[in-house]
């Protein structure tokens, strides 16, 4: 793929096989990633009906946060090789691409430094306050409150405790869910700082096990 993004895998296998990272709805491939690290490229070429990201925000990556310095409409007829070079492809393969993409315009998306991710400080914290176990359990509750299904966080955190490391499938067999809704609402306690995403699996933070004793008393 001549692109630094790409738009969509039909499979996480495939995703793997590619050696693309999901992240926000968006498929960075981790050679990629590492290029963006040694400061060899800052720029991305992509054809959107709507940009999936936005000047002066933040893009989460297998990295960090990924700063977004600009997103700009351009013609894709008026890319030069320098900009070519700054994004790691060649001119001949990424017009290819682009042609091949027709539906929307074309954006050069200006990649800037690669921030800390707050998710890894807060996975990190055991030391809970009252105040921040409060905080933790007003976000569990509003998760459980706008579920169809009724309160889940708990069991999703027990389940996880109890085993950690286990293929996603066979714990959203075991909870009756789609498995792809299951890695969703994991997902979401993720973004709390409460798990850890593992090839295969999960396993709950410091902090996930920290709210977690606090749970069950």
């Amino acid at each position: 793929m001549a692109l630094g993004m790409t738009l969509s895998l039909s499979t996480g296998r495939d995703r793997i096989a590619a050696g693309l990272v999901s992240v926000d709805a968006v498929l960075l491939k981790k050679s990629f990633l590492d290029s963006v690290l040694e400061g060899k490229v800052d720029l991305v070429f992509r054809s959107w009906k709507r940009p999936t990201v936005r000047t002066g925000g933040t893009l989460r990556t297998a990295i960090g946060l990924l700063e977004i310095v600009s997103v700009e409409i351009v013609d894709p007829n008026a890319i030069t090789e320098e900009e070519c070079r700054r994004a790691g492809v060649d001119l001949d393969d990424l017009l290819r691409d682009l042609a091949s993409r027709p539906d929307g315009d074309v954006y050069r998306v200006h990649l800037g430094q690669v921030l800390p991710d707050p998710r890894d400080e807060l996975r990190s914290r055991s030391d809970l306050s009252e105040s921040d176990f409060a905080d933790v359990l007003e976000r569990l509750a509003r998760l459980d409150r706008a579920s169809e299904r009724g309160p889940w966080t708990r069991d999703f955190l027990g389940l996880i405790s109890d085993q950690p490391k286990v293929r996603a499938q066979d714990l959203a067999d075991e909870m009756g869910l789609p498995k792809q809704k299951f890695k969703d609402d994991v997902r979401k306690l993720k973004n709390l700082g409460l798990t850890i995403s593992h090839s295969p699996g999960y396993e709950l933070s410091p902090r996930g096990e920290a709210v977690l004793a606090k749970l069950r008393g």
